[in-house]
């Protein structure tokens, strides 16, 4: 006779599995935090644009062009905001180097008020490169400068890379999807399996068993592959260099990446900077790690717990 327990209600853990099973969409990440906007304004325009991004942008106020840079390259900020008033004849040619060096960092020109030397100054400021002017002398002005930078986080290539996938990967299971949508939507600090199936409330175990049954590449090769797609966008920047990379997306060291380029791509570093950029490496992705598996990935249940696991869960937490 097996011993009666009293019920006990269920596990956070194992509601949450057990929500895997739902047909309502998974949420992978929590919201990501503001993003970080390096500034050259004038005093009154600093005051005006941190009351106008809390919440949505985090304002770091510099005093020249070389300040910005600086920042762009320890990844202290994703995106750069210009004063038309401040972009005299002496910073127009800081600002045109920083375009032309950091292409696919956001770049924006802020026009706070008008007078007779502005259409020169905008003209000017024009032939630098600088593509996006916001007039926040309306208010409107101001929602169209948040709602800017927040689409222009520097993710437009994980973007292109979901939407590629859906379409390769239609009629996969929910948790499958959910898999290859934490491979680009999580942030880059998320670089093991162990990590990753944390984040997706699975065992690592039980993750590596289910690609390895299924005989598909392990999922480490599907995390290391996705961390070079988001390292070849940052490359089309010839203002980064490896170290640069390598600390936007949370190596160990410049060494680090190194390896893990040529154990990936049996490149050098340099190399794989010369040979791919971001849509090429999105291309590479799929020709090696999907395209030839999608039958088998089509009936992969990656996530699905068993019972055995549900019950491991729920008495070790």
């Amino acid at each position: 006779m097996h011993p009666q327990f009293p019920p006990t209600p269920p596990t956070q853990s194992y509601r949450t599995l057990h929500s895997t099973h739902s047909s309502q969409p998974q949420q992978i990440p929590q919201p990501p935090p503001p993003v970080s906007v390096a500034t050259m304004l004038t005093p009154h325009e600093r005051l005006r644009v941190d009351a106008a991004g809390e919440g949505s942008y985090r304002a770091v106020h510099r005093d020249s062009v070389a300040e910005v840079v600086q920042d762009l390259k320890s990844n202290r900020v994703s995106a750069v905001l210009f004063s038309v008033t401040r972009c005299d004849q002496r910073a127009r040619a800081g600002v045109a180097a920083l375009v032309r060096e950091f292409p696919r960092v956001p770049t924006v020109a802020l026009l706070t008020q008008l007078d007779r030397s502005t259409p020169h100054a905008m003209l000017s400021l024009g032939s630098t490169g600088v593509r996006q002017l916001v007039d926040v002398r309306e208010a409107d002005g101001w929602r169209e400068l948040r709602n800017y930078l927040m689409t222009s986080r520097g993710e437009d290539i994980q973007r292109q890379a979901l939407g590629q996938l859906a379409m390769d990967l239609s009629g996969v299971s929910q948790d499958c999807w959910r898999f290859f949508e934490a491979l680009f939507l999580l942030p880059p600090q998320v670089s093991t399996v162990r990590s990753l199936a944390r984040r997706l409330d699975v065992l690592p175990s039980t993750l590596m068993s289910r690609f390895f049954r299924a005989d598909l590449p392990a999922p480490k090769q599907y995390l290391a592959c996705a961390r070079l797609v988001r390292a070849a966008r940052l490359f089309e920047n010839p203002g980064f260099s490896v170290a640069n990379v390598s600390n936007h997306l949370d190596y160990s060291s410049p060494q680090s990446f190194g390896r893990h380029v040529r154990t990936i791509m049996h490149l050098t570093a340099v190399q794989f900077r010369e040979q791919y950029d971001g849509e090429g490496m999105i291309e590479y992705f799929r020709q090696t790690l999907v395209t030839p598996y999608l039958e088998r990935l089509r009936n992969l249940r990656p996530l699905s717990p068993s019972w055995g696991s549900i019950c491991d869960r729920s008495v070790f937490q």
